[in-house]
């Protein structure tokens, strides 16, 4: 494998523990014995390498604990300014996936200025990063680069076209139906689901059931109400994976055409330009952009390109296009934010090629439609949308994209999503299934392997720090549970125990 051999940086270790004990992978309750284990990682690497192309690998340039600095910046700019917690609150325990608990002790306290809306934080050899609150409605907190004191774009207040939430019924607004509960819910067991997922150390901020559409379950941490935009990490690749499907449906693109990234297309022998959009969906563009989750990811090679494009204040659409091929498109599945970056890329060209507004694209072609309020989604400082994890929402709103899904894609009458773009989303990826882990899709995690008390039919936007929103067709349920990122570990036992309840709460489909 050619690789670019760098000190190892003694502040990567805490990283690495955390990413192996954090992650937005679904995992087992019963560890695979470690022999097999073992066994099942050499095969899926030795697959790797003999399909790796001889292309060199360029790290990330930047002292990482100034990158460690910006992540943790912006997750309490972010923590304090839309979600309002308490600064201190959020230094503790909020955002661990792009600034690790252990690197905030290296340096000063977070100082927040509530007149100018800025969090800073000074390092030990003097450096200051500073992380800006937009404004309400607008791109939420950014990260400014060094020695800036603004964006390099206007950021755009974003105004909702949707009726009074009060005086309108859900799911378009948030009055509940008053009706009785549908009599094949035992509601007894759903409210011990509910409580279940409080349970322990979990830190659930927000638990939400809805069976056929309706809520049945629901539930706010301290704090926390049902408005409240709550930190929801990568399940914003799946919102990516939306935006891009509401473009398939306005017959911008198709999955099977090759992605036309401008800087792919400027010589005919660049390899990159065989790329399909569908592959970068599946997370197999094959290119290299190094991520902690990758089973063989090495330390010593530098910071990671998957945290670089959330800290490093730069323009992540450009540094996820000039990374050359590591394998073809469409052979390896690697869970990393080349991908989603890219999507999002796409969406900009096209949403600014007609002419239209790249910032106000997802409010007026999907939320609303569906009645979401809440979404706050973050930019870069070039004004590139980072929703391979940087974005707010509170729990409703996500059953609400839930729902989109468990709908078919079909919205009040109104198909917002391709046809076929569903099964398409939620059947597991070839490249993945290949390498022996039956658990991706398109910018959607599958119970495939049947790693969570529920049925394999169900698939799943997952969020570091415990997020999720799953849709189970068998069952027509959506069940979205957020939580404070510290509470991860605890929170996902509380999550399986309330699935198992809900599974006997709610009968499966007839036809199932």
């Amino acid at each position: 494998m050619k690789m670019l051999n760098l000190k190892l940086k003694s502040q990567w270790v805490p990283l690495i523990l955390l990413v192996i004990g954090i992650s937005c992978q679904p995992t087992t309750k019963e560890e695979q014995p470690v022999d097999e284990a073992a066994a099942r990682k050499a095969k899926m690497l030795a697959r790797a390498d003999s399909l790796e192309l001889d292309t060199p690998y360029e790290a990330p340039p930047g002292d990482p604990l100034e990158h460690h600095t910006s992540g943790y910046a912006k997750v309490v700019c972010s923590a304090v300014f839309i979600m309002g917690l308490d600064p201190e609150f959020a230094a503790e325990n909020t955002g661990g996936f792009s600034s690790p608990f252990e690197e905030r002790a290296k340096v000063g306290k977070p100082v927040v200025d509530y007149e100018k809306k800025t969090v800073s934080i000074t390092m030990p050899n003097g450096v200051v990063r500073t992380a800006v609150y937009l404004g309400d409605q607008s791109q939420g907190c950014v990260t400014l680069p060094v020695g800036m004191d603004k964006v390099f774009y206007e950021p755009k207040k974003i105004m909702r076209n949707l009726p009074d939430a009060t005086k309108t019924p859900w799911p378009m607004g948030d009055v509940l139906s008053k009706d009785a509960m549908p009599a094949e819910v035992d509601m007894e067991k759903v409210n011990q689901a509910v409580d279940a997922a409080f349970e322990g150390d979990g830190m659930t901020a927000a638990f939400v059931v809805t069976y056929k559409g309706r809520i049945i379950g629901e539930r706010y941490g301290e704090g926390i109400t049902k408005d409240t935009p709550l930190e929801s990490w990568s399940m914003g690749k799946s919102l990516t994976a939306t935006m891009m499907g509401v473009l398939i449906q306005q017959g911008v693109y198709q999955l099977d055409q090759p992605a036309p990234i401008p800087e792919w297309q400027k010589e005919p022998s660049d390899p990159r330009a065989k790329i399909r959009i569908k592959d970068i969906l599946h997370m197999s563009s094959g290119l290299r952009f190094r991520a902690p989750q990758d089973p063989d990811f090495d330390p010593t090679l530098g910071y990671p390109d998957h945290l670089y494009v959330y800290t490093g204040s730069i323009n992540s659409f450009q540094w996820a296009a000039t990374r050359p091929q590591q394998w073809p498109p469409n052979s390896v599945g690697r869970y990393r934010n080349s991908d989603p970056v890219l999507t999002n890329y796409l969406i900009r060209l096209a949403v600014e090629a007609r002419g239209e507004d790249y910032h106000e694209f997802p409010q007026r072609a999907l939320f609303d439609k569906i009645g979401v309020r809440s979404m706050i989604m973050e930019a870069d400082p070039y004004g590139n949308f980072l929703t391979q994890g940087y974005e707010y929402a509170s729990g409703r709103d996500w059953a609400r994209l839930g729902n989109l899904y468990l709908q078919d894609g079909v919205w009040n009458g109104e198909r917002i999503l391709p046809e076929g773009f569903v099964d398409f989303v939620s059947t597991l990826a070839e490249p993945w299934v290949k390498d022996g882990r039956p658990i991706y899709g398109g910018f959607f995690w599958i119970n495939g392997d049947g790693g969570r008390p529920i049925p394999k039919d169900a698939y799943m936007m997952l969020g570091a720090g415990g997020q999720s929103t799953t849709m189970i067709p068998s069952h027509d349920l959506v069940v979205v549970r957020l939580g404070h990122y510290k509470g991860a570990r605890a929170g996902g036992d509380a999550l399986d125990n309330a699935y198992t309840l809900l599974m006997e709460a709610v009968p499966a489909k007839v036809n199932q």
